[in-house]
């Protein structure tokens, strides 16, 4: 990979945004803007009592679980708080009914497509047999099911389709690519988790009307088949802790999809304040959102025909790093302007093109610009950003979408939100990146 070149500057480009740096030294590289430590408080209701919780949501369900009965249960790719503890509690709950519980990947086609990938993914959640106490069964092979009058195929994973009956288990929150009901849940498993890369095909080819249109009358014809007997929700906080537990029959899901919905709009969190000249992101991943970075935090969709949010406005987005998580897949590295070759070294290809071109919504996985350090990223992403002479860049750094409550901050977005109530400063201004060029640790 050929490096970026250095940049000289220009009198006037180092005033824009070299603080304390001689205008004099166009040979030197830019002086990074030095940013503040802050915290942010918001809703932190959650459950203490896991276990509790889940027996006490599925006990409150009456399930028609039969003594003998082979029970698949969907589990998928979202990284959930918790996720193999509440996993194991519902394979524990459906072993005292007398079935016989074993768990199936519901993932479209993430983890590369493959069985083996989707197996991978659940294990580095802790969900394998030793953990949950049930047996993983991955296969992409699927049966199409009768459609009735629907104008696509349905599908099921055949795992799934032969056993008795099918648990969902599911994070409800908002949809990356479309708001609207349902978005991201209960139904929405049911359809493309369950259905494999085959449904997630034949939907994402008709853009975001087919999501929007197509999966609630394909799940409910799922349910009409009676091969789902229960999902179990979940709605996670802020601090991303697990916040409300609830189980639903199948007549009842989209109902409490809705209602579970409205709960996880109200507890995510966003950026504090509307309007940046640079975004850092330290990570992205699939175990962060299913886009890698959640498109509603940085206000980018890249969809086409989809509108683009009108708040936050960023400039330039950095993205820092890819959790390890994600196996490789990179999908919505395209949200972002820059990368690191930190990132662009942990990209699978194969992995991240194969969930890309399933959704078909290939702008997301564009490569960004590469540089060779965090610090250079930062330097090209303050040049990309316009930034009038004589102003102080606004630049804020978070750990990844998911958490928000700790942040990094340029005193113009400090100046802006210090006195909120719920903002803390707990750092002097620093340098953002060490002698190396890497970003300081997050974390003090």
């Amino acid at each position: 990979m050929i490096p970026l070149p250095a940049f000289p500057l220009s009198r006037s480009a180092s005033q824009w945004y070299a603080r304390g740096v001689s205008a004099d030294r166009t040979d030197a590289p830019p002086s990074l803007p030095r940013l503040a430590c802050i915290t942010r408080s918001f809703n932190s209701a959650h459950i203490e009592d896991i276990e509790g919780a889940v027996r006490a949501a599925l006990n409150g369900s009456p399930a028609g679980v039969r003594p003998g009965a082979s029970i698949a249960v969907a589990v998928g790719s979202r990284g959930i708080a918790n996720l193999s503890t509440i996993v194991r509690e519902t394979v524990g709950f459906l072993r005292r009914k007398g079935a016989v519980p074993f768990i199936v990947p519901s993932m479209g086609s993430h983890g590369g497509a493959t069985a083996e990938g989707q197996e991978a993914v659940l294990a580095g959640y802790g969900i394998t047999e030793e953990r949950v106490g049930a047996p993983v069964r991955s296969s992409m092979e699927v049966v199409e099911i009768p459609r009735g009058d629907l104008p696509i195929p349905v599908f099921m994973d055949r795992h799934a389709w032969q056993s008795d009956g099918v648990v969902l288990v599911n994070r409800v929150k908002p949809h990356t690519d479309y708001h609207g009901a349902p978005e991201s849940g209960l139904v929405k498993m049911a359809v493309i988790g369950l259905g494999k890369q085959a449904q997630a095909l034949a939907i994402h080819v008709r853009g975001v009307e087919g999501l929007k249109t197509l999966i609630a009358p394909i799940a409910r014809r799922v349910l009409a088949t009676g091969k789902i007997l229960l999902g179990l929700g979940i709605v996670e906080n802020a601090y991303d802790q697990t916040m409300l537990v609830r189980a639903s029959l199948p007549e009842g899901m989209e109902a409490l999809d809705r209602e579970m919905l409205a709960i996880a709009q109200e507890a995510m969190p966003a950026l504090p304040v509307g309007r940046l000249d640079v975004l850092i992101i330290d990570e992205i991943g699939k175990d962060i959102c299913g886009v890698g970075l959640d498109p509603t935090v940085v206000g980018r969709i890249r969809v086409f025909a989809q509108e683009e949010p009108s708040w936050p406005i960023i400039k330039t987005i950095v993205a820092a790093d890819l959790t390890d998580a994600s196996h490789g897949n990179a999908l919505g590295m395209g949200l972002a302007d820059i990368i690191t070759r930190r990132l662009r070294e942990k990209i699978d290809f194969r992995a991240t093109y194969e969930n890309l071109v399933t959704s078909t919504f290939l702008e997301r996985g564009k490569m960004p610009l590469v540089t060779e350090t965090d610090s250079r990223a930062l330097e090209v992403a303050l040049r990309a950003s316009w930034i009038a002479p004589g102003e102080e860049p606004r630049v804020a750094r978070i750990r990844n979408t998911l958490h928000l409550e700790r942040m990094f901050v340029s005193r113009p977005v400090l100046e802006e939100i210090q006195g909120r109530e719920n903002v803390e400063v707990v750092g002097d201004f620093r340098d953002p990146c060490d002698a190396a060029g890497s970003f300081v640790p997050f974390e003090p």
